[in-house]
């Protein structure tokens, strides 16, 4: 069958994925992406599938919710997770990469997709024909402006990423290496230990920190999953020490206890030279962030930061009353809309919804009905949330990630600690039945 050209715009996780998907299927896919003219503020390279930081795919276990969604991408063959899976670095349970590896395989497969041609250069007004907007969290402003003609009014809310620190700077005579209770590895991670003291002051100099406000028209939508720290210290002084400073888990081998806090920081590279600090996204501003970082927190007197914290605004739109069961915005039908922009959080999930926006488009493209996943695998959890399945008519929309609290409930009651079993075992049973009807690509899926 001859396929109609397909515009897809945005080359994050969404965008590529979508696009390696239509071209595996025999769909021609011009791929428009604004590098490397323009980058957005939060982007860095040119390369496509941008990752902000090492764990940015988290957890790997399958009978969490995030490592179910991979289990299920891997059993059909996501250029995303394949990518991921042959860049990995040692990261406990998570599935923590080589951020410029990944992006360079991303990039590259989807370069030498049969059918795919890739234009550079911003979009400020949609082209004709079928189009994907797969566009993420930082829409251009005027492409975000061409979207209000069909959408109506923006969403938007604030998202913020954490500091990297070079490895070298660390003072590893203050700081230790473990994993929380000796997962994975077992000294995955560093750990910079604080007494109630060193807490109490590092808490006060965030409360006093200058911070970068939001313009006077807009009002700052927080992700609940993404907070700021100083925005989590708000809520109370000892919030960070139940939260990303918790201790516990983590025993100093030095002195056999547990402190009162701790900051971890995370492999950025398979190296060790650079780490994240897990949990420490932060609307600080940068001079801030290194004195008070520097001077309070212990191990990091002399630490060189590669990155600093930030703060972006994401935008979304209210997918349940524009879009259609296929993913398609219901006042204009030949418009599709895929990741972040249609309120998925998270980078897996952003790549989940590029494909399933795929098969979506690959359906109305040969008249077949889309068959969504079933409701009970993660898959289908996101497709709920998108389109407002999972929740009540009178449900204020926002942004998710992917939560066991979007899925149907279990028939049965069963204990606190086997619910994770049986919301997988369930998962992959019904994903077993819906993968038949997944349109078949030039390789062979593997088994879930």
């Amino acid at each position: 069958m001859k396929f109609q050209r397909v515009t897809v715009i945005g080359g994050g996780l969404a965008g590529s994925e979508c696009a390696w998907q239509l071209a595996r299927r025999g769909v021609p896919v011009t791929l428009r992406e604004m590098k490397p003219q323009r980058r957005s503020p939060a982007h860095k390279t040119d390369a496509f599938a941008e990752l902000v930081c090492s764990n940015s795919l988290r957890s790997d276990n399958p009978e969490s919710a995030i490592g179910l969604l991979h289990a299920e991408l891997r059993a059909l063959s996501s250029v995303i997770l394949g990518s991921a899976d042959a860049h990995r670095v040692p990261a406990g349970d998570a599935l923590a990469v080589e951020r410029d590896a990944f992006s360079a395989a991303v990039t590259r497969a989807v370069h030498e997709a049969p059918g795919v041609e890739v234009v550079a250069g911003e979009v400020d007004a949609l082209p004709e024909g079928v189009v994907v907007v797969a566009t993420g969290p930082l829409t251009s402003d005027a492409l975000t402006k061409e979207l209000e003609r069909y959408v109506g009014e923006k969403l938007y809310f604030y998202d913020s990423i954490a500091p990297i620190v070079s490895g070298d700077s660390i003072d590893m005579n203050i700081a230790f290496r473990a994993s929380r209770y000796g997962k994975g590895g077992g000294d995955d991670y560093i750990n910079l230990p604080l007494n109630e003291a060193e807490y109490t002051r590092f808490i006060a100099e965030v409360k006093a920190g200058q911070k970068l406000e939001p313009h006077a028209f807009e009002e700052p939508r927080y992700f609940e999953g993404c907070l700021p720290i100083e925005v989590m210290v708000e809520r109370g002084d000892q919030t960070l020490a139940y939260g990303p400073m918790k201790p516990v888990g983590l025993v100093d081998p030095r002195t056999g206890t547990e402190s009162h806090a701790v900051v971890q920081l995370r492999m950025e590279d398979k190296a060790g030279t650079s780490w994240n600090m897990v949990g420490f996204q932060t609307r600080l501003t940068w001079g801030e962030q290194k004195r008070i970082f520097t001077t309070c927190i212990p191990g990091l007197a002399n630490a060189e930061f590669l990155r600093m914290g930030q703060i972006h605004r994401n935008t979304f739109i209210d997918s349940p009353r524009l879009l259609g069961g296929d993913l398609s915005l219901k006042a204009e039908p030949r418009l599709f809309f895929a990741g972040q922009i249609t309120g998925v959080e998270g980078y897996v999930e952003s790549a989940a919804c590029g494909y399933l926006t795929a098969l979506a488009v690959y359906a109305r493209l040969t008249g077949t009905g889309f068959v969504p996943p079933p409701a009970t695998t993660a898959l289908g959890a996101l497709y709920r949330h998108v389109t407002g399945e999972a929740h009540p008519p009178d449900y204020d929309y926002q942004p998710s990630n992917i939560i066991f609290g979007l899925f149907p409930p279990l028939e049965g009651r069963f204990k606190k600690a086997d619910k994770r079993v049986k919301y997988a075992e369930r998962a992959r049973a019904d994903l077993a039945t819906w993968l038949p009807s997944v349109p078949p690509a030039d390789e062979p899926r593997r088994s879930a």
